[in-house]
């Protein structure tokens, strides 16, 4: 039978625990964050099996403008300007609950813990790569799951470079507006060092009116990751661009070269701007053109223009349309869900959604 006496020491050991849990809590913190987005997709040809025009497509698309996912993100503050850092991101499909916009697991995204302090920070896990981070910053529309950069880039190497597993990275402190982060991803095969490896820098300066920024990414296939869609293409990436803000207006232009082992080597340029013509109303849009290095007769052009309406901080309408003209064997698609790859010729496409943020 349970006593009097095995009671109150159990009574004393919970109110111990919670003490402690209080002390614990008080001294790290915990966020839970997300995106849901999803919308209507319109495009005028869709690629199909044979390589050709598989005809018209209306579709309901998740992740029309930003990638819906979920995550948790925390730090403890260890004294002495020290802090223990960690993220676990996972992304979903808003359409139908499945894993989506990430390398198929359940914190496909980012999964890593790091130490800050004044001299930087260091994160071990899954993580983006610099390269990719780059390519954020510069782009005219932000990486759009629509009408960007980012379908090209996922045309080319897929889920490669963006989501990095086994990867160790610095990003140094801001001194006199210069920054810059390093990335090593050890592939995980015994005996092979090279299977797999990826390693990627940048540097960027940003002075809040003028921002340059330079990065590489080199990868090797193999490797001991098994993903869906592969983040192991052998491919060696090069960028380099630049921003100017005035005002409500930002201006960007960038360029990028792929270098696909056994594919593409494309050179892309791009240039765009961002107006925020009324606080609750944003205006943008671009251009991109591909250009493969090893046949001239492969290239791409792509525009696109979008639209956001802020219903709230955290809630937004948003339209989109965009056109890509495909010649040889580019296949440059308008969306990253429902339409990655086009055919030939011209397609045009019409996104519409809502996104909120939490």
């Amino acid at each position: 039978m349970f006593s009097q006496r095995k009671f109150r020491m159990a009574g004393i050991a919970g109110a111990a625990g919670l003490l402690l849990s209080g002390a614990a809590h008080a001294q790290s913190n915990v966020t839970l964050y997300g995106v849901v987005d999803g919308g209507l997709l319109y495009t005028s040809k869709t690629l199909d099996a044979t390589g050709g025009n598989g005809g018209k497509q209306f579709s309901f698309v998740d992740g029309g403008s930003a990638p819906t996912q979920f995550g948790l993100t925390g730090t403890e503050d260890l004294g002495g300007g020290m802090k223990a850092t960690f993220k676990l991101e996972s992304g979903f499909s808003v359409a139908n609950g499945a894993f989506n916009n990430s390398n198929g697991n359940l914190f496909g995204r980012q999964a890593y813990i790091g130490l800050t302090n004044s001299f930087g920070t260091v994160t071990l896990g899954l993580q983006f790569s610099p390269f990719f981070m780059a390519l954020y910053d510069l782009d005219p529309r932000g990486l759009s799951q629509f009408g960007s950069g980012l379908p090209i880039y996922l045309d080319h190497v897929l889920g490669t470079g963006v989501f990095n597993a086994n990867a160790v990275s610095y990003a140094s402190p801001v001194v006199a507006g210069f920054s810059g982060s390093a990335m090593f991803a050890f592939g995980g095969v015994p005996g092979n060092f090279q299977s797999g490896r990826q390693y990627s820098v940048n540097l960027k300066y940003d002075n809040g009116t003028v921002m340059v920024e330079g990065a590489f990414y080199n990868g090797n296939s193999g490797g001991t990751v098994n993903t869906a869609p592969p983040t192991n293409v052998a491919f060696v990436g090069r960028m380099l661009g630049a921003s100017y803000k005035i005002g409500k207006l930002t201006a960007k232009a960038a360029f990028t070269n792929y270098k696909v082992a056994g594919g593409f080597n494309s050179n892309v340029y791009d240039a765009g701007l961002d107006f925020l013509a009324m606080p609750d109303l944003d205006l943008n849009g671009g251009i991109w053109y591909v250009s493969d290095r090893n046949e001239t007769a492969n290239h791409a052009l792509l525009g696109a223009l979008g639209v956001q309406y802020f219903l709230s901080h955290r809630t937004t309408l948003y339209g989109q349309v965009a056109v890509v003209n495909n010649r040889g064997a580019m296949d440059v698609g308008l969306s990253v869900n429902n339409a990655l790859f086009s055919p030939a010729g011209t397609t045009t496409g019409v996104n519409i959604g809502i996104r909120h943020v939490f």
